[in-house]
Formats: C-alpha cells, structure tokens, sequence
C-alpha cells in the first residue's frame, strides 16, 4: 500500500500526478496519469497527449487518500526497480 512515507520506494506507474513546481515555468500544473518511468524521466498522459518530463528538475504532487503528498523530483530520479529495492 502506497503511503505518504513510503511513496518514493513506491511504484509510480498508474499514479494521477501534477507539476507543483519546475525550473520550467510553462510546466507548472501540467498533470495527469503515469504511464511509464525511466531513470529520469515520467512519461504521463495528459489532456493534450503524451508528455516526457525530467524528474528531478520538479516538484511532483500525488494525491492519496484525500491528501496531497509533494515530492521532489530528486527523491525519485532513480531506475524504479533501483528505487522499489532500496539499493542506492
């Protein structure tokens, strides 16, 4: 079960999420559903299509259980499988 502890060890996959902040001004609010992850990118469909964006220059907010969770980008800008083990 995903919680707010545990969510960047977490697969992302299937997750509903929005851009909360960005060295990328255009990007901010962008949101939508992960599709896919690389080591540093998230793959989401949006509104307007299927969009690539870097993880670690953003601030990702997920929401669970009626809660918003930020978490910043440099917390999940490893290989999933990497992250999910725990190895560094």
């Amino acid at each position: 079960m995903i919680t707010e502890q545990n969510i960047t060890s977490h697969e992302l996959i299937g997750l509903h999420t929005e851009i909360t902040e960005s060295s990328n001004s255009q990007i901010i609010g962008l949101n939508g559903t992960i599709t896919d992850e690389t080591k540093s990118m998230i793959i989401m469909d949006t509104k307007n299509g299927t969009k690539m964006i870097a993880k670690s220059n953003n601030s990702w907010k997920f929401t669970l259980d009626g809660k918003d969770i930020i978490v910043n980008g440099m917390q999940i800008a490893k290989r999933s499988f990497d992250r999910i083990g725990g190895r560094a």
